[in-house]
């Protein structure tokens, strides 16, 4: 094996390392947010995406890159939620084609009750995949000890 096949074996194992790392965390909080809360996580990242913008709305295609998902996607995920009066749309008064997406007073209260379970998921999460050897780096990386995360 060269040089250049070393390089591209390293970069492989390190995203089969980051995908594991993505994997451990995502399952933990899909299950914690949905037995508490009934929200899926791509549904708490829009929640939460929203929820830190001025005005606390974003186009669609803001919203689809911040949730890492597709135009479709997105579309249905935001009927989904739309239809749990968790967020709103709203025409865009400058450029008729375009959409906003809003929370709602229901969104809002739900995000906030499910942020502390998603925080100390999270913590947890990385916690325990701290005491993973193939993991212990990517976690300092991700997480440094003594950060409040």
């Amino acid at each position: 094996m060269g040089i250049k096949d070393d390089a591209v074996q390293i970069r492989a194992q390190g995203w089969r390392t980051l995908a594991a790392l993505h994997n451990l965390i995502e399952g933990e909080l899909e299950r914690a947010l949905q037995a508490k809360h009934g929200l899926s996580v791509v549904e708490f990242t829009v929640l939460d995406a929203l929820s830190r913008q001025d005005g606390w709305h974003m186009r669609m295609a803001q919203l689809a890159r911040a949730a890492a998902l597709s135009s479709s996607a997105t579309t249905r995920l935001v009927t989904r939620l739309e239809d749990r009066a968790l967020l709103t749309r709203i025409l865009c008064t400058d450029d008729r084609r375009g959409i906003y997406t809003e929370l709602t007073v229901a969104g809002e209260k739900l995000l906030a009750e499910a942020h502390p379970t998603h925080d100390a998921v999270l913590l947890s999460a990385l916690e325990s995949a701290s005491r993973v050897p193939e993991l212990q780096e990517l976690v300092t990386a991700v997480a440094p000890e003594g950060q409040d995360n």
